[in-house]
């Protein structure tokens, strides 16, 4: 009665335009109200409690850095590099959005952060080089969805966070599955720029791409300080998430000089927002999933699969499923806080490491920001572009299922997530 009564007040207050934190939080609280003895004060407790996380203080730092970097000049720099190693190649313009989308998201760890940086920029200079709308706006849309698997990544975080697992480990595990996918768009935009009949053109000289590299080197050096520090111990993901932000302040004020003293309390203030609206979510989605484990709803779960003999390869595609369709309608951080603690036992009981499960819950996510009815980069496009949302879903389809294949790879091929982790952390 008590799962009946959460659920059924959840989706409600969905379906009646709610937000997901205030139907996941007012869910919760009636539940818990009428089902447990728990009194009203402490439930306020709880949520307090249980964002009390020092993994999850990396959260708004890293937001904050992403802003520094994508408000000054660092996109463009990024971009006129990424154009220098692949401009020349048939797609090269669109393929440059893609490179430079992976290059900017492990600098921002947002997938938003990234479609704004890259595809302002980048969609008005696609069309103007001849190549059709649905090149300049599929490759924009998709492209930035990377931010969320390629370290540092914010929803890497809070499924460390909710799974107890090492943070470190699952910024490594990331990085060979978001390069995979991100030269897997590039192969769909060069074969699709070749049967439109675009050509080759000449490379730009060494000294160029090398002149292009030094003026990026100053935001590109944040992946290496992040990356870095974590793997050679130097601080926590939550302390580099502060050195992060501290460096970015550093190249956009002292080195770019492209971000005034003026600007800075509009940044700081627009990263509070942005920070404030994930860790209510967060908070609201781990008293939900609190509740679940008072009612020892993982553990029927886990009982009913096993005693149903479904063997891991069913589980994951259920799984994906499961996932898809939720991706469609909440929030990644809602999603995670809600459903690892489900499925994370289930998958431990069949053998599948919680690494390579955070892997392919975060291609999920990637997924869900890139398909109806509330994939957030949808909409950024369409309100950076002018395009439709209707047409922005259609044109964004050939990458999106590019990215399902890579999400099939990633989950039946685990060593694609863990061969690096394990590198480096035996």
């Amino acid at each position: 009665m008590s799962i009946a009564v959460l659920f059924g007040l959840f989706i409600f207050l969905l379906l009646i335009g709610s937000p997901i934190a205030i139907a996941l939080g007012a869910s919760t609280f009636t539940a818990l109200v009428m089902f447990t003895p728990i009194s009203p004060i402490e439930i306020s407790s709880m949520i307090f409690e249980k964002v009390e996380s020092y993994s999850l203080m990396a959260i708004p730092m890293f937001i904050l850095a992403g802003s520094l970097l994508s408000k000054g000049s660092s996109a463009q720099r990024i971009i006129a590099f990424a154009q220098s190693i692949v401009g020349h190649l048939p797609g090269g313009l669109p393929m440059s959005a893609i490179f430079a989308s992976i290059i900017f998201a492990a600098v921002s760890g947002s997938s938003p952060a990234t479609v704004v940086a890259i595809g302002s920029i980048m969609f008005g200079a696609i069309e103007q080089a001849g190549y059709p709308k649905r090149y300049a706006i599929g490759t924009v849309a998709t492209a930035g969805s990377l931010g969320i698997l390629i370290p540092p990544s914010i929803v890497m975080i809070v499924y460390g966070v909710t799974a107890e697992q090492s943070i470190g480990k699952l910024f490594m595990a990331g990085v060979v599955p978001g390069i995979m996918i991100g030269i897997m768009m590039m192969i769909v935009t060069y074969v699709g720029a070749v049967k439109l009949g675009f050509k080759r053109t000449e490379p730009e000289p060494f000294k160029v791409r090398l002149k292009k590299m030094r003026e990026a080197s100053w935001a590109l050096m944040t992946i290496i300080i992040v990356i870095g520090g974590i793997y050679g111990g130097i601080f926590t993901p939550t302390e580099a998430a502060a050195v992060a932000a501290t460096w970015a302040f550093f190249v956009s004020m002292f080195i770019y000089r492209d971000i005034k003293w003026r600007d800075i309390f509009k940044i700081f203030l627009e990263s509070a927002k942005t920070s404030s609206m994930i860790m209510f979510i967060i908070a609201n989605a781990m008293i939900f999933a609190h509740f679940l484990t008072l009612e020892n709803v993982p553990q029927m779960i886990t009982q009913t699969l096993t005693d149903a003999h479904v063997g891991p390869l069913m589980f994951l595609l259920f799984v994906n499923i499961l996932l898809f369709f939720a991706g469609d309608f909440m929030e990644p951080s809602a999603i995670i806080m809600i459903m690892v603690p489900l499925l994370l036992p289930v998958a431990m009981s069949l053998g599948i490491d919680p690494i390579h499960f955070g892997i392919i819950i975060t291609v999920n996510m990637e997924l869900g920001m890139i398909t109806p009815p509330v994939g957030l980069n949808l909409f950024v496009t369409s309100g950076i572009t002018g395009v439709s949302l209707k047409d922005v879903i259609v044109y964004s389809l050939p990458w999106s299922m590019t990215i399902l294949v890579g999400l099939l790879l990633v989950t039946y091929i685990p060593q694609i997530s863990l061969w690096l982790p394990n590198l480096m952390y035996g």
